[in-house]
């Protein structure tokens, strides 16, 4: 028996004095594009942190691909994109020389030989092939997420974990995002979301969890958007992600955990 992409246990997590996630279970098997939805502070980016290792739990177990969170996880078959970072370069970068950095996990401090061809064929899948010499800090806010999608789709995952990669970004960037992901999903990539609302990705999500007070309250099929709020029409920026904040190159490793330490990212 396959053994799921995510497996959860009664997971808790404490952050200072507050008890962020109480008992989580969750699991995602492979080939399930899984949307984690909740109202501010239920715990989704807690959760998804915690998941890929930049968060130790302080109960419960965490598998990913059939191994116990920790130095066993296959960490180069895993893709993160954290929450509202942005690819903009204090040090000159180009959008090729962020996506390489994605090749460095674990004990990998040197981009393997190829690595300008796999950067560029990460960026013709996000849609931006030709501002592969760009610097960072030239492109728009959507292209620059873009940019970090592509930096974890470069190890070629086959778990991508994301956390609201299109909070605050423009529709068109949207649209494109939702058709990398349509391909990826159609090869069998399997992918947990975190997200606001589902809107441009509706069609790919296959269950919805969703989080109230760092509980699960809903495990099941996804809900169906009002018909305004729904609509392709609605633009929907929220107060709280209608930025997206501009930060060093130095600061957009993948996580503060296994994957990758902004620290350890070394410079193509």
């Amino acid at each position: 028996m396959t053994a799921p992409a995510i497996d959860v246990r009664d997971l808790h997590v404490h952050l200072g004095a507050s008890h962020v996630l109480r008992g989580v279970d969750l699991r995602v098997d492979h080939g399930e594009v899984v949307a984690l939805l909740g109202a501010n502070g239920s715990g989704k980016s807690t959760l998804v942190r915690t998941v890929v290792g930049v968060l130790e739990p302080t109960r419960g177990e965490v598998d990913l691909l059939g191994h116990r969170l920790g130095d066993d996880v296959p960490w180069q078959r895993v893709g993160y994109v954290p929450q509202r970072v942005s690819a903009a370069a204090g040090v000159p970068s180009t959008a090729a020389e962020v996506v390489a950095s994605g090749l460095l996990h674990g004990r990998r401090l040197a981009l393997p030989r190829g690595w300008r061809r796999l950067a560029r064929e990460a960026l013709e899948q996000v849609g931006l092939a030709d501002r592969a010499g760009q610097a960072t800090g030239q492109l728009s806010g959507g292209q620059q997420q873009r940019v970090l999608i592509a930096r974890a789709l470069v190890r070629k995952p086959e778990l991508l974990v994301l956390d609201e990669p299109v909070a605050g970004v423009d529709r068109p960037s949207q649209e494109a995002f939702a058709a990398t992901m349509a391909r990826l999903v159609d090869d069998g990539l399997t992918v947990l979301v975190v997200l606001h609302e589902l809107g441009e990705l509706a069609g790919l999500i296959s269950r919805a969890v969703v989080l109230r007070h760092g509980q699960v309250v809903h495990d099941g099929a996804p809900p169906r958007p009002h018909a305004e709020h729904g609509s392709r029409e609605h633009e929907h920026v929220h107060p709280h992600t209608s930025e997206v904040p501009v930060v060093g190159a130095h600061d957009v490793g993948l996580s503060d955990g296994p994957l990758l330490t902004g620290e350890q990212e070394a410079r193509p």
